[in-house]
């Protein structure tokens, strides 16, 4: 139930709220997506190897989604405000000295720090929208335009990353990504009121049980399937386009971002789709059209050298079928968990953190991180044993 002492302070019209919101929600992709035009060159940058800069990726990856496990029961205990507040000033202070250092062990370590700042602050952020807006319609409305915004980051942040790396160094990126962290958090500072309910229910969250559903299995399974493969895109492509496809920094982002406008463009129209084919017959779509995408990339990789047309075009495909996964993965994970929401979804995006880093980052090291079988391996894997889930879902 919503605190009944909170909401009262908690008056804002919708626009104020996604104005207040909205800045952590963004700022925990931004920081993966607008670095990523500067990746070719940090090895030479940090007098290091492209494996170690993988990890910059990586990690932040795997300790987003294990932080919410973390920082979901503190801020139940403890209260929203509190752990959002110490989120945010912890992410501008790791992005001020990522932008200080030239240490390649300092510069991964202050990655993990602020993918925990990032953590804390994405979850206090969902966790308040679940406090005030639970039994409200702007609840829809909310959790579809901040959807609609992380779509708009990986087309727009690479861009950005590029323009400031070429206009100011690539130092500039994080000192940018600590300003807007600083903004955020002051603007918070007088206006993000606590919103955890008086009475939180205090049982031991219900992990086990959790994961032994086979319907959360297979679907948080689909919903990294669709992530990880735009995680293997981003931490490949600048190594593809730019160092063997010859890509400017500029031209790069450019054709980076086609393939969030083509999940921009699917998004529209995913609504339609999932009322048509219904969850599982969504999701097996838009495996197929990952398996589809695996095709195309692996004979591109085989006839002819790497390009648009041979690296970002079968993405387009893959694009789509991220989009129709990630639109019913969570209802179909999340469905026999209402009386245990919050423990679901933290565990929900911890898994699928895990599966992506890991798995993602094992196809990136040992199948070649300046070709396309990365991407193409990991798709058409994860796809083929998420529709075998989904026979077995359908058999039992």
């Amino acid at each position: 139930m919503p605190n009944r002492n909170s909401l009262h302070k908690w008056s804002y019209s919708l626009p104020a709220a996604l104005l207040l919101m909205a800045p952590f929600d963004i700022l925990a992709s931004l920081a993966m997506d607008i670095y990523l035009p500067v990746v070719p060159a940090m090895p030479a940058i940090l007098g290091t190897t492209p494996e170690i800069v993988q990890l910059t990726l990586s990690l932040y990856m795997i300790v987003l989604g294990l932080g919410q496990v973390v920082f979901g029961p503190i801020s139940d205990r403890i209260g929203r405000r509190p752990v959002l507040m110490s989120g945010a000033v912890l992410f501008a202070a790791a992005s001020f000295l990522l932008s200080a250092t030239s240490s390649a062990p300092l510069f991964v370590a202050l990655r993990v720090i602020q993918a925990l700042g990032a953590s804390a602050a994405l979850v206090a952020t969902f966790a308040t929208v679940r406090d005030v807006y639970a039994e409200r319609p702007e609840s829809a409305v909310i959790y579809g335009l901040f959807s609609a915004m992380l779509a708009c980051v990986p087309a727009l942040g690479p861009i950005a990353g590029a323009l400031i790396a070429h206009g100011l160094g690539w130092r500039a990126i994080f000192v940018t990504l600590g300003i807007m962290a600083l903004a955020a958090t002051l603007n918070a500072l007088w206006r993000w009121h606590e919103t955890r309910p008086v009475a939180t229910a205090r049982q031991r969250p219900a992990f086990r049980t959790i994961l032994k559903n086979p319907a959360f299995r297979v679907y948080t399974l689909g919903f990294s399937a669709a992530m990880g493969a735009f995680f293997v895109f981003f931490s490949t492509a600048p190594r593809v386009l730019i160092d063997r496809a010859g890509f400017s920094e500029i031209g790069f982002s450019l054709a980076f971002a086609t393939a969030a406008v083509a999940m921009i463009v699917t998004t529209r129209f995913a609504k339609l789709f999932v009322s048509r084919w219904g969850i599982a017959g969504s999701l097996a779509r838009g495996m197929t059209m990952l398996l589809l995408g695996a095709l195309l990339l692996a004979l591109g990789q085989l006839l002819a050298e790497p390009s648009f047309l041979t690296f970002v075009v079968p993405m387009w495909g893959i694009s789509i079928g991220i989009v129709l996964a990630g639109a019913v993965t969570a209802n179909g994970a999340l469905k026999a968990f209402g009386d245990a929401a919050g423990t679901a979804v933290a565990l929900y995006f911890c898994v699928q953190s895990l599966i992506v880093g890991v798995v993602g980052t094992l196809a990136v090291v040992m199948l070649g991180g300046d070709t396309a079988w990365p991407l193409a391996a990991y798709c058409a894997a994860m796809a083929l044993v998420t529709l075998a889930g989904l026979g077995w879902l359908r058999a039992r």
